[in-house]
C-alpha cells in the first residue's frame, strides 16, 4: 500500500480514540435506535433540526476538546507528511470541530484547512462525494488514493468511489470484502507502509 502518496482519513475512532456515546447521542435527539443520526435529523421540521444540530455541535464540540491520539497515529501522519504525501480529513462531524480536534491531538498543522471535509460540505459517508471532491482537487484517479477508516460507513465510502480502503482499530473483520486491506491499529499501519515503501525505493 505504500506506493500511495494520497491519503483520506477518517477522524473519529481512526486518528482519535473513541468517546462518542451513539446511543446517548440517539436518546437526547429523539433517533430510533436503528437510524443515522444525520440522515434522521435531515427529515425533521427546520425549527427541531436546528435545535438538534445545535445540541450535536455543543456536545462533540466539548468531545473535541477532549480528544487524544489513537495509538501510532500521530507517528504516521508525520510521515506521511514527511515523505510529501497529500492528506485530507473525510469525517461525518463537522469541520470546525474536525480542526478542534486535530489541534487537541497535535496535527492541525498537517491538513489544509480546504482539505478537512465535514457533514456540511459534502453529502456525509457513505456517500462517495467526499473522497470524489479529493480526486477532482488532487487530480488523481480513485485507485490511486487510500481511505483509511475505523467504521463500515468509511469503507463503504471507499467502495463506492472505487478508492482502496484500510480498515484500523477494529479487532477480527466484522465487514468481510469490504476493506483492501486491514491493519491492528495506525502503529501498523505505519510499519506496512514504510515496508512497502522501502520496497518499492529499491
Amino acid at each position: 500500500m505504500g506506493n500511495s502518496r494520497h491519503w483520506v482519513f477518517d477522524m473519529d475512532g481512526t486518528l482519535t480514540e473513541p468517546v462518542h456515546d451513539f446511543a446517548l447521542i440517539r436518546r437526547e435527539l429523539g433517533v430510533p435506535a436503528e437510524s443515522d443520526i444525520l440522515q434522521h435529523l435531515a427529515t425533521l421540521p427546520a425549527q427541531q433540526a436546528a435545535q438538534s444540530h445545535a445540541w450535536l455541535m455543543e456536545h462533540e464540540h466539548a468531545l473535541a476538546l477532549a480528544a487524544t491520539p489513537a495509538p501510532g497515529a500521530v507517528a504516521l501522519i508525520r510521515a506521511l507528511q514527511a515523505a510529501g504525501c497529500r492528506l485530507g480529513i473525510l469525517t461525518r462531524n463537522a469541520r470546525e470541530l474536525a480542526q478542534v480536534t486535530l489541534a487537541a491531538i497535535g496535527l492541525d498543522d498537517c491538513f489544509a484547512a480546504q482539505e478537512v471535509i465535514g457533514r456540511w460540505e459534502v453529502a456525509p459517508k457513505p456517500s462517495p462525494a467526499g473522497l470524489q471532491f479529493f480526486v477532482e482537487r488532487w487530480k488523481v484517479a480513485p485507485a490511486a488514493m487510500r481511505m483509511v477508516g475505523d467504521h463500515y460507513y468509511d469503507l463503504a465510502t471507499a467502495h463506492a468511489a472505487g478508492v482502496p480502503g484500510v480498515l484500523v482499530n477494529q479487532p477480527g473483520d466484522p465487514w468481510p470484502g469490504m476493506a483492501r486491506w486491514q491493519v491492528r491499529d495506525c502503529a501498523e499501519l505505519l510499519e506496512c507502509w514504510c515496508s512497502s515503501s522501502a520496497v518499492i525505493a529499491r
